[in-house]
């Protein structure tokens, strides 16, 4: 058994500055990764650039320097990385979390490879690993998928791309401008209001040329090894179709939540409940960092407005401790 004050459950950037905020205050922990570091990170596309500019990406005032003001994915994975090996933090990868228990007085991680005993848990675990399914017939054919990596693999192919978020629209451009015949299906009745604000203009005017050919206020009935069949809001739409990017947005692992005793709000939100001051949940000891606050509202947090977290939850866990000494 391995004892520890902290668990940290997730090794992006917020677990990492969790860490970092732990080692700098004296208290052992530990960070458990079920990938590799930045796992998150490491699976968006490969040509990603960031909302943000690198100082809002920054973790515990360390610099990061990038080429761009935006950075794009390799920079971050690199800074990230060289944050964890520059301050040797102990971070576990490629090792799943599968439970949580509450004992008497100390909690009980089990992993696929260890079991850990600490006095408190933090829930850094992000969003990404389960997409929001479309739960329409064909969803689950080979040519079907809920994320995107490279535009190559795409050219000269008719690709599907459904939503109108940023991954979505990112993957719509690349795919065109690497020679794929692109449909974007939108829900709404336009590109979001969210989208990158240098990548939205774009956008706009490859659909407005008729490069990118777009259906608004359309959802997708079916998907065929063939075609896709579209709905809008007059007709039935069968399109031939070879590949579908159905990028529809991910949700944070609930069960898992549900499993350790966080209470989440009843609404469509499932609002996972915990103290804004502290980031402490409704169990005494377990705590959440980054996005995971968001439940389904993902585009709440980011990096850039939940580093905080890390000072919050260790100046509680510090608070706590003197108060029962």
């Amino acid at each position: 058994m391995k004892n520890f004050d902290i668990v940290i459950v997730g090794g992006g950037p917020i677990g990492i500055a969790c860490g970092l905020e732990a080692k700098k205050k004296g208290l052992s922990y530990v960070i458990l990764e079920k990938g590799c570091i930045v796992n998150s990170l490491y699976h968006y596309p490969q040509n990603m650039q960031f909302f943000s500019s690198s100082e809002k990406l920054e973790i515990d005032n360390i610099p990061f320097i990038s080429i761009e003001a935006k950075p794009k994915r390799n920079e971050a994975l690199e800074y990230y990385r060289r944050i964890v090996t520059s301050n040797e933090l102990n971070i576990q990868l490629f090792e799943k979390v599968g439970s949580v228990q509450k004992m008497d007085g100390y909690f009980e991680i089990q992993t696929t490879k260890n079991t850990y005993r600490a006095s408190n848990v933090i829930l850094a675990t992000g969003f990404y690993d389960i997409p929001n399914k479309m739960d329409v017939p064909g969803e689950d054919l080979d040519k079907v998928s809920h994320y995107y990596k490279d535009p190559h693999f795409y050219s000269s192919q008719k690709v599907a791309v459904i939503g109108a978020s940023n991954s979505s629209i990112d993957a719509a451009l690349e795919c065109y401008r690497r020679g794929a015949d692109v449909t974007l299906i939108i829900r709404g009745p336009g590109v979001g209001e969210r989208v990158k604000y240098w990548v939205r203009p774009d956008i706009i005017n490859r659909i407005e040329e008729g490069s990118i050919k777009a259906y608004y206020n359309s959802t997708v009935k079916e998907i065929t090894e063939e075609e896709i069949i579209i709905q809008s809001s007059t007709e039935t739409i069968a399109l031939k179709n070879d590949y579908v990017l159905a990028l529809t947005g991910y949700m944070p692992n609930f069960g898992f939540l549900e499993k350790i005793g966080i209470q989440l709000s009843e609404d469509e939100k499932r609002l996972p409940q915990y103290d804004p001051e502290t980031m402490e949940t409704n169990v005494e000891g377990i705590y959440l960092a980054g996005v995971i606050c968001g439940g389904m509202e993902t585009h709440k947090w980011f990096i850039e407005n939940s580093r905080v977290h890390a000072n919050m939850i260790i100046g509680s866990i510090l608070e706590k401790r003197t108060v029962n000494t």
